[in-house]
């Protein structure tokens, strides 16, 4: 039977329990601590982070040696606090700590409580433990080499067999994250996988592993939440009167941020990709100029102080910001044009010219340009921004037509959500 299992997600943002505290110490010591300011820093913690109590006492609670949990701490901390250096045993210090900690986790109300019963994760511990250990022999070869402990990753592998897979495995992570473990991409995918599983924040899970990525990919697709490139800053700039163009900046500068999960700078490298598109077209400027107006919902801002009165002009400035992105977290990366999906040009101009005939006038006119965009720019782009400008509008999208648009964004490689995020049925349309 599975444990009863919290959604952390809901509760912290980054890195917490035991794990929290010891990414906290490595990042507060220069050198080494002393047991006072160590203790400090873990009241501290233990004031908003109820799991750090928890952590605690399920190693107190086991069977397990001091010299394992000795190591286990050690290793965690990258040796910055080292209990023996105080003239105190690892059980000792722990001991201290949980003074420290409330004896349980704080009440929620009963709304709240009903609330999160439905996201909890529910994974058998044994198949957990299974999980951990085989990423934690996986690495073996760099704890090893790296982690200046010896025995650390079979002390890792004692507190996920013998005490909890949960906090085994986010100990595993501190320990790859205090001695620059390389881990690769793959490896990454498994290790956010089971962050997943477990409900934890992704930031969790991310921040600070040394990650050796995959090369930049302009034509990725699977980007999570679905929208990404240009209909996702079109989103985001959704029907603004903005008064200055800083406001707009910014609006570039998030949606060309990294998602956690993904490869730095892959959502700036796939803006990017749909902006020197449209700049390298035929297009006539006033073209790109409604087509962007009617995808970001601003047909009815006028004036020529507007950010987006020019939509070359425009776009370039989303060009500029997307460069400084990418030179800041992958200098070595030069951009380029993915490959155009002309093998999707036919079914995606069948599904503009149908949008065509919809009752929402900015759609119609609209239209008329995604047209060309599909035939002379690129379907995929097409796609995108058709399925963008429909949500926009309350377009509904139903029956065969909506299995057809499932099916290119499929054959596009897009996340499951792209669509279902985004399409109104007819149902929800008032």
């Amino acid at each position: 039977m599975a444990p009863t299992r919290e959604v952390y997600s809901y509760d912290y943002a980054a890195d917490f329990g035991l794990s929290g505290l010891a990414g906290t110490l490595c990042a507060r010591a220069t050198l080494r601590l002393d047991e006072p300011v160590a203790l400090c820093v873990a009241e501290s913690e233990a004031e908003d982070d109820y799991r750090l109590g928890a952590d605690v006492r399920l190693l107190l609670d086991s069977a397990l040696p001091d010299e394992v949990l000795h190591t286990v701490w050690l290793a965690a901390v990258r040796r910055c606090f080292d209990p023996a250096g105080e003239g105190t045993d690892t059980r000792a210090w722990l001991d201290r700590v949980a003074e420290l900690c409330p004896p349980r986790a704080p009440e929620r109300d009963p709304f709240e409580e009903r609330s999160l019963e439905a996201s909890r994760p529910v994974v058998p511990e044994e198949e957990l433990r299974e999980a951990v250990a085989a990423e934690i022999e996986a690495a073996s070869a760099g704890l090893e080499l790296r982690v200046a402990v010896p025995g650390a990753g079979q002390a890792l592998h004692r507190v996920v067999r013998e005490v909890d897979a949960d906090l085994g495995f986010r100990l595993f992570l501190r320990v790859l994250k205090a001695y620059s473990v390389p881990v690769e991409a793959g490896t990454f995918d498994r290790l956010l996988a089971i962050g997943d599983l477990l409900a934890h924040p992704r930031a969790a899970v991310q921040e600070g592993l040394s990650v050796r990525w995959r090369p930049l990919d302009p034509g990725c697709r699977d980007l999570v939440p679905g929208r990404f490139g240009l209909p996702m800053l079109a989103g985001a700039l959704h029907g603004t009167d903005l008064p200055y163009a800083g406001v707009a900046h910014e609006a570039i500068r998030q949606v060309a941020a990294d998602g956690l999960g993904h490869v730095p700078g892959a959502y700036a490298a796939v803006l990017l990709d749909d902006v020197w598109r449209l700049l390298d077209s035929a297009l006539p400027d006033e073209a790109i100029g409604l087509l962007w107006r009617t995808a970001s919902g601003r047909l009815h801002v006028v004036g020529e102080e507007e950010f987006d009165v020019d939509g070359r002009a425009w776009l370039e400035q989303v060009s500029e910001v997307c460069h400084a992105h990418l030179a800041e977290v992958d200098p070595a990366y030069a951009p380029f044009l993915s490959p155009a999906r002309t093998d999707l040009t036919e079914p995606v101009l069948r599904e503009v010219r149908e949008a065509a005939h919809a009752d929402a006038e900015p759609v119609r006119g609209a239209a008329r340009v995604l047209e060309d965009v599909v035939t002379a720019v690129d379907p995929d782009l097409g796609f995108r921004l058709l399925v963008h400008i429909l949500a926009t509008y309350d377009v509904p999208v139903t029956g065969d037509r909506r299995d057809r648009y499932r099916a290119i964004a499929a054959h596009l490689g897009f996340a499951a959500d792209h669509l279902d995020d985004q399409l109104p049925e007819a149902a929800d349309v008032a």
